[in-house]
């Protein structure tokens, strides 16, 4: 099997490579300025040229706050490049895997979402993302379709990283707590995704580590682990007023997951723990 991986230089793109890697799977890793998935003729050709037996897709406009104003950007990369991508899949016979979000959802439920719930979503990079599941849907064949939430992992900024840089700068924090979701490790979800594709098992999924938390929970269980000695309290979405709404609760049941993996992703804070060992910050 051959790979092609778009979006190569992101987190998730790095560790979809790596994972190929250690299974000895011949991994093409492009990144934006080899392969720009907004411009459909050459990224067709370049698809073509390629011939891989799966594309996995990594490319993502992740601005949710900036989407609001550059939406039309965010759309071309989260919805109209993916139009391109199922079109290049079925061309060339290959299996597409493209990843979505809990930010598809409204957030207003007290339950997780299974993969049978309508998507709502609340902010232009939300309704993006809704756009590239419904190319990858109607325009693919052979596809998997994955939601996942809260990513974060060793290349990129994400939200843990960002409590590790704010737990060096301040001695003093307010995070919030009227959100809820799971945290994702990029390991585990690359790992998984590459166990999905052996099973040919195509559709949609909800794939995250296990369990959920609180923005305010997570950065908390983040900074205990790093033994900061600063004080953490809770705040609220209103107190920090930002241009793109969020939804209040976006976990994802995995229902269906495991039942064609064979196992269940580790808790978010089994993840978590071990990003903080990789990067550095606990022991």
């Amino acid at each position: 099997m051959k790979v092609l991986v778009t979006g190569a230089r992101g987190q998730l793109g790095q560790d979809v490579e790596k994972a190929c890697g250690a299974r000895g799977i011949p991994c093409v890793a492009a990144d934006s300025r080899t392969l720009d998935i907004t411009d459909a003729r050459r990224a067709r050709e370049f698809i073509r040229e390629c011939s891989p037996d799966a594309i996995i897709n990594c490319a993502a406009y992740n601005a949710v706050d900036q989407a609001e104003t550059e939406w039309e950007r965010a759309f071309r990369v989260n919805g109209l490049a993916v139009r391109t991508l199922a079109h290049a899949a079925r061309e060339t016979g290959a299996v597409l895997v493209h990843y979505s979000t809990d930010y598809v959802f409204d957030g207003r439920t007290d339950r997780p979402y299974t993969i049978a719930d309508r998507p709502n979503p609340l902010s232009r990079y939300g309704q993006s993302k809704l756009l590239g599941e419904q190319m990858v849907r109607e325009l693919g064949d052979r596809y998997f379709l994955v939601r996942t939430s809260w990513v974060f992992g060793k290349g990129n900024v994400n939200f843990a990283r960002k409590v590790l840089e704010w737990g060096e700068e301040k001695e003093f924090l307010k995070v919030v707590d009227d959100q809820v979701s799971a945290p994702t490790a990029t390991a585990d979800l690359a790992r998984a995704t590459l166990d999905l594709l052996e099973t040919g098992e195509y559709g949609l999924y909800h794939l995250t580590n296990g369990g959920s938390c609180s923005r305010f929970g997570w950065a908390r269980f983040i900074l205990e682990a790093t033994h900061w000695k600063g004080t953490i309290v809770p705040g609220k979405t209103a107190d920090f007023p930002v241009p793109a709404a969020r939804p209040a609760y976006s976990v994802l049941d995995n229902l269906g997951s495991p039942e064609v993996l064979g196992y269940s992703l580790p808790s978010w804070q089994d993840a978590t723990l071990r990003y903080l060992k990789e990067v550095g910050a606990a022991p």
